[in-house]
């Protein structure tokens, strides 16, 4: 199992803080989720079906009816590898390790973003997160869907995640994912904050998704979930107002670090990113003031979360303070 955000219980055991004491900036995941109404008890009761409004709304709100619902993107992330011959698999260094780790059978070279386009002709699939996590670098939309025209010409790929791209729907290639060649994934667990309710979607052509369905099989998504993220979907006062908060939010964030010497990286409206070379030790001392950051070694930084309220934010301006960094 690879290493992630989010483990709260682990830090709050090693530091012996509280676990309610804690400011948790390490998921990356809107602090502010779509508020869960009270569900039907039938949703509790029947099996999941597939003409329960879910894949409209999905349709509706991203702008792509071939879709497939899955249990959040990491079912597909697993699932996709095998649907496809081995082959070149072309991916940033770093990216979310799920990706890379899921394509382990197949040939994987991972390069930073700058050298990516150099090696595009040499692969069968390119595999990005747009915007990348955790770096938050990003390709335009137009430089992908050149990459796509090339590598479906050779009979390849892309496949692009696009878990951090809810506060930029006009970025989005999911409304071009009936093409050969092109495979978006998205997911609820980020900008809507519901990463507990573990849904996703996957957009590709229709043979893709047929191959998928049948590697995932039935019931894949429960009924609640569902329930819930077709509600989710479908709340566009919700969304613009979210939009517009996370992207305040995280502008104030990146402002906040570079004042007190965390300079560098780049962000999206969910986290910020920060190189340093002694992002370790700045990730001890924040934890010890019970602030959990995400730390990653290779290469060397953190990646910032988003305070959910005042007192959040107070905190976090408190313990960068204290760093002192030059």
């Amino acid at each position: 199992m690879l290493e992630h955000g989010g483990r709260l219980r682990l830090a709050a055991r090693h530091y012996g803080i509280p676990l309610a004491d804690w400011l948790d900036l390490s998921t990356g995941i809107n602090p502010h989720a779509w508020p869960v109404p009270p569900l039907a008890p039938e949703v509790w009761q029947r099996l999941p079906e597939s003409d329960d409004g879910l894949e409209a709304a999905a349709a509706a709100y991203y702008g792509n009816a071939q879709l497939l619902p899955v249990a959040g993107s990491q079912a597909a992330i697993q699932a996709l590898p095998t649907c496809f011959a081995p082959g070149r698999v072309l991916t940033l260094a770093p990216t979310y390790a799920e990706h890379p780790h899921a394509w382990r059978e197949h040939h994987v070279t991972a390069l930073p973003a700058a050298r990516i386009a150099g090696a595009v002709g040499g692969a069968d699939t390119l595999l990005l997160v747009q915007p990348n996590n955790p770096t938050g670098e990003r390709f335009s939309r137009e430089q992908l869907l050149d990459w796509h025209r090339d590598l479906a010409s050779r009979g390849g790929r892309l496949i692009v995640d696009e878990a951090f791209l809810d506060a930029e729907p006009d970025d989005s290639l999911a409304p071009l994912a009936t093409r050969p060649g092109l495979v978006v994934l998205r997911s609820i667990g980020k900008f809507f904050g519901l990463a507990g309710a573990r849904v996703g979607f996957v957009f590709a052509d229709a043979e893709l998704l047929a191959k998928l369905a049948d590697r995932l099989g039935p019931w894949t998504v429960s009924g609640p979930a569902r329930a819930v993220t077709a509600a989710a979907l479908a709340d566009r006062d919700w969304q613009t107002a979210a939009r517009r908060r996370l992207v305040a939010a995280s502008a104030r964030l990146a402002a906040s670090l570079d004042r007190h010497g965390l300079r560098g990286g780049a962000g999206t409206a969910l986290f910020q990113w920060r190189p340093h070379a002694d992002a370790r030790a700045i990730h001890t001392r924040l934890a010890e003031q019970g602030i959990l950051t995400r730390l990653f070694d290779t290469p060397s930084g953190l990646r910032f979360g988003l305070p959910g309220d005042e007192t959040g934010w107070t905190r976090l301006t408190a313990a960068l303070a204290q760093l002192r960094i030059d």
